[in-house]
């Protein structure tokens, strides 16, 4: 899709060098700490920002000169819930969807069957102020899919909303895979990319730091397991453990133990008694805080 993506603004350079190739079918899951890259990237993607320098190409047609093909099968999902307030449900479909010319009978027959989809058919003629957080964004999604598109974009598409409405959207997601659709998706929960995408990329400061299935980069990137311990640590004990061989981290009044050694850190969290101890698999969040750094982004 693209190979080495530049965007310079004066004598910043916001990506640089960026390589992806996302595969039809697949869940892609970009991610990276605020300020990495990502939301810019996304833009040159879509064509709403132009590049400083290399290739990108969309359905294996260039950007520049196909533009208006690839957006009508692209479907959009922004982080921003930005429906129209002086519309109903339906016709916030309905308006979206004469933009792509779709004919007046096939766009009644889309309306109905994305509002059921969704589960919003009952409010078909409700006022977007009266919907929740979780009905705006499911309303979102069934925008974004009506004109069947073959590319989908998920910009931190469950940002805010409650468990139940969180899975629902995962539910959808994975049902549009299914179906062949392609999807690049940004997150900021580690969990919600872990369980959805096929493959990952992790940028910072514009460049890729690792790439791979979500099982592979912890792998790759983290020992098997590890032990959160909160609280004051023994200056003996935390001596101690700087110094082992396993990864040793710590972040406020939280240290992180990482071993492929499952009885090490046990071992360790019954010489604990009087903190607060939890062992655990390695996961994705992990990796990402291994390669981006556990300090906040301004």
């Amino acid at each position: 899709m693209c190979k080495g993506l530049r965007k310079v603004y004066g004598d910043l350079e916001a990506v640089s060098g960026l390589d992806l190739d996302i595969p039809r079918g697949s869940c892609f899951g970009l991610l990276g700490p605020n300020g990495a890259g990502k939301t810019t990237t996304l833009r040159m993607l879509l064509g709403q920002s132009p590049r400083t320098s290399g290739v990108l190409s969309v359905f294996g047609e260039s950007i520049e000169s196909n533009l208006r093909e690839i957006r009508q099968r692209t479907g959009i999902v922004p982080q921003a819930d930005n429906l129209d307030p002086d519309f109903t449900v339906s016709e916030n479909l309905r308006i979206y969807g004469l933009y792509f010319r779709i004919s007046s009978s096939l766009l009644e027959h889309r309306i109905a069957k994305l509002l059921k989809l969704v589960e919003l058919d009952h409010r078909a003629k409700d006022r977007i102020s009266t919907l929740s957080g979780g009905m705006k964004r499911r309303l979102i999604l069934a925008r974004a899919l009506i004109n069947d598109p073959d590319l989908l974009l998920f910009d931190e598409p469950t940002t805010g909303l409650d468990p139940q409405a969180r899975h629902m959207i995962w539910s959808q997601i994975h049902r549009l895979k299914r179906d062949g659709k392609t999807i690049l998706l940004t997150t900021h929960y580690m969990e919600e990319a872990e369980r959805l995408c096929d493959e990952i990329v992790i940028i910072d400061h514009g460049k890729l730091l690792t790439q791979g299935a979500p099982k592979d980069l912890i792998r790759i990137h983290c020992q098997k397991e590890v032990l959160e311990i909160r609280g004051e640590l023994p200056d003996r004990l935390f001596t101690e453990l700087s110094y082992k061989r396993s990864r040793f981290e710590q972040a406020g009044d939280t240290y992180y133990l990482y071993s492929d050694d499952p009885a090490e850190l046990l071992q360790t969290a019954a010489a604990l008694p009087e903190l607060a101890c939890l062992h655990r698999q390695s996961g994705l969040e992990d990796v990402f805080l291994r390669l981006t750094g556990r300090e906040l982004r301004h």
